[in-house]
């Protein structure tokens, strides 16, 4: 396709597919210039001119025309018998996309010389786009009903190679990036950035192991089963690598952690926040909780939330241990993802004293909130996936797409775990919190894609994946029995 060669129907695809992408990112870039220009508290006949000024404008504009002229590209390239001609034009629109997003990073802001910085973070970012985009492509062509296991084979070694690549470039520009926005060992755990880092790091471990897998796959696999187990390989390090790149967009709204220095936990109150202690089942009266969430943070509010945490912990815990007793043989305990029905009412109860049902906030204002939303979200989540999920293992659903469900909305919710923020508390409090929650996100990654395998694959391949998400999923309910805020 890039050296000049007449386009097949599959090669078509691909272009569309990139052209597809190409407008979506320009779409996205438009979209949030223009929240953030409605978020600004400017006169509307001043908001243009003060905008257009700054670098984040002329940045973000420079990616929406990168991104159209990408796509017209793609499009007219898919269109010809001889799409190489295009590669070039196709390569300045990548360029100016890698460009223009490095220079809205946080080596902009950064004082002295800022090339090194700008130039990690561009190699940085291509590697990952190389990589996880990448995956998309790869998943599609194996998706073809015309590939042969010989013919998957050539792909998966081909791509493999380029993922390599990538891999290198990713790691060494992430190290490089690291070595100058973390302040060492305190600052990888005490901050939030560091927080996250240490995140993307656990992920990319993930994901690594996953595409090794995949990589033998490709390698060895010849027979009829090869491109449908390498294509179910190749979903999940796809959607972990979503995850790593959504992980990764929350760190340019945060402030490096060699910026932090007052609010910085110390590896002290780290570690305390992760000593186990019993679980209470008992909660202060909703009247002691205040109803302001800027206000101080009491000791009735840390014991209504720790309650929380303790007995959705219970409701986990019984669930994981269940399932992984069906996995021993036990087949009466398949009905345990009724449990997550009554862990969704609990949640939507309890989660929020301030709001509804329970509290003065109405539902709609509550909405407005955005933890508030973020748990209604998880809410809904759990209803769905417990319901869903009984029906699919009790046989009471016999259309297998549906059987799907579980491990994505495991998999999405872990995802909104991993980004989901508290606004409204200092620096450090923040920081206490989400650093109990990284590792329930994690985990949730591990269910939700371990049981996506469990499905997918066939057995006895299917069993291994089984037992790692019944197991996550025990493990979560273990930390959130450990839960504390204090």
């Amino acid at each position: 396709m890039w050296r000049g060669r007449p386009a097949d129907d599959e090669g078509r695809r691909l272009w569309r597919l990139v052209a597809a992408g190409a407008f979506t990112v320009a779409l996205a870039q438009a979209l949030s210039l223009l929240l953030t220009a409605g978020s600004l508290d400017l006169p509307r006949d001043s908001l243009l001119p003060r905008l257009a000024v700054t670098q984040y404008f002329q940045a973000t504009v420079v990616r929406v025309l990168a991104a159209v002229g990408l796509g017209a590209v793609a499009l007219a390239a898919q269109g010809t018998p001889h799409p190489g001609r295009w590669s070039v034009p196709a390569l300045g629109g990548i360029a100016a996309l890698v460009v223009s997003t490095a220079w809205t990073s946080h080596g902009v802001a950064r004082l002295g010389d800022r090339s090194v910085l700008l130039a990690l973070s561009a190699v940085h970012q291509l590697a990952a786009s190389v990589w996880v985009g990448g995956l998309v492509h790869l998943l599609v062509a194996l998706g073809h009903p015309r590939v042969s296991p010989a013919t998957a084979t050539v792909i998966g070694r081909r791509f493999s190679g380029l993922a390599l690549l990538s891999v290198g470039a990713l790691i060494a520009g992430g190290a490089g990036l690291s070595s100058v926005y973390v302040d060492g060992a305190r600052g990888a755990i005490g901050t939030t950035y560091g927080l996250m880092v240490l995140t993307k790091v656990v992920l990319l471990g993930g994901l690594l192991a996953v595409g090794s897998l995949s990589f033998l796959a490709a390698r060895r696999g010849r027979d009829a089963a090869s491109p449908s187990r390498l294509r179910h390989l190749v979903e999940v390090e796809l959607g972990v690598g979503v995850t790593v790149l959504f992980a990764a967009a929350s760190l340019a709204s945060l402030p490096p952690a060699v910026d932090v220095v007052a609010d910085r936990a110390t590896p002290a109150e780290v570690l305390a926040r992760f000593t186990p202690q019993w679980p209470s089942f008992t909660s202060p009266p909703i009247e002691a909780v205040p109803t302001d969430r800027e206000a101080a943070r009491t000791d009735a509010d840390r014991a209504w939330s720790e309650y929380t945490h303790h007995v959705s912990g219970f409701f986990v815990l019984v669930a994981g241990g269940l399932s992984l007793a069906v996995l021993a043989g036990l087949r009466v305990a398949r009905h345990w993802p009724l449990l997550f029905l009554g862990l969704a009412g609990f949640m939507l109860f309890r989660s929020d004293p301030e709001a509804w049902p329970v509290g003065p906030q109405s539902f709609w204002a509550g909405m407005g909130d955005v933890e508030v939303s973020q748990h209604r979200v998880f809410v809904l989540i759990v209803a769905v996936l417990g319901l869903v999920e009984w029906r699919v293992r009790s046989g009471r659903l016999r259309v297998s797409w549906l059987a799907h469900i579980f491990p994505l909305l495991c998999a999405v919710g872990a995802g909104l775990l991993l980004v989901h923020g508290h606004p409204g508390q200092d620096a450090k409090a923040e920081f206490l919190l989400e650093v109990t929650h990284a590792p329930l996100g994690v985990l949730g990654l591990v269910v939700g894609w371990g049981r996506w395998l469990e499905v997918r694959l066939a057995p006895p391949a299917s069993r291994l994946p089984g037992w790692l998400a019944a197991s996550a999923m025990a493990a979560i309910g273990v930390l959130l029995l450990l839960y504390r805020e204090s």
